[in-house]
């Protein structure tokens, strides 16, 4: 009796060490708590990582700032000081390496650096910064992967672009063409006014048509022509369903 009378005294006391402990854990995740943040893509150059909740909050903001101020005239930010001071002068595909296993880079760029929520470690030029827009009247960007000696648009293992912002690369230099913002280089041929003369010896007097009867072939050389008998007869066994 007095053994299990002293149990029930002890109860209460472990109870109340495990509650402390409780505690204790709890205060320790509250200190220790970083608040989540959800994923916010190309906001920023992925390469820097921030840890503090108060940094994250300010980039995103600037970020979402930025974004606003560029979508509908995305040509303002390469005329922005921002763009200077992190590009220069250079293109913006000038300082971009690519990462690969081995020595040789591969023959092509990744279809895409975005997928989702999942962003690639090392994204292309475009999709690095969020601030560039791909879009037909932001001829300063376009000009950028246009080679100024050829008018050829460079190839995306020069320039790292993936094949999805490649596409849309493309497409924008296409109607930027087509609406007369960017010039297009034709071939030079030299003219010869004897190539469209009827003067020389390759274009003469067509002669009259000979009469005509029936029964005669329009050709004097056509009725000489007899056909292989073999070949014939090969023809015929091949078309001899379709033969009346």
């Amino acid at each position: 009796m007095a053994a299990s009378l002293g149990r029930i005294v002890r109860a209460p006391c472990r109870v109340s060490l495990v509650l402390q402990g409780v505690n204790q854990i709890q205060k320790i995740h509250e200190v220790l708590r970083i608040p989540s943040v959800a994923p916010f893509p190309r906001l920023f150059f992925y390469s820097s990582k921030l840890s503090r909740s108060g940094e994250v909050g300010d980039r995103g903001a600037e970020s979402f700032e930025a974004l606003s101020r560029y979508k509908d005239k995305p040509w303002e930010y390469l005329e922005s000081e921002e763009y200077i001071e992190r590009y220069g002068s250079k293109p913006v595909w000038s300082d971009y390496r690519r990462n690969h296993k081995g020595g040789i880079p591969p023959q092509k760029t990744r279809k895409t650096c975005i997928r989702g929520d999942k962003i690639c470690g090392n994204p292309c030029p475009i999709c690095r910064d969020p601030n560039i827009i791909i879009h037909y009247q932001n001829v300063n960007l376009l000009q950028q992967f246009v080679s100024p000696y050829t008018g050829i648009v460079y190839d995306p293992t020069r320039t790292g672009v993936c094949i999805k912002q490649q596409k849309l690369l493309n497409k924008a230099i296409e109607t930027a063409r087509d609406h007369g913002l960017i010039s297009s280089q034709l071939p030079f041929v030299d003219y010869s006014a004897e190539d469209y003369s009827n003067v020389h010896g390759a274009v003469g007097h067509t002669p009259a048509p000979p009469t005509y009867t029936s029964g005669e072939p329009w050709y004097s050389w056509y009725g000489n022509i007899e056909p292989n008998e073999k070949e014939l007869a090969r023809v015929k066994k091949i078309y001899k369903a379709y033969l009346k």
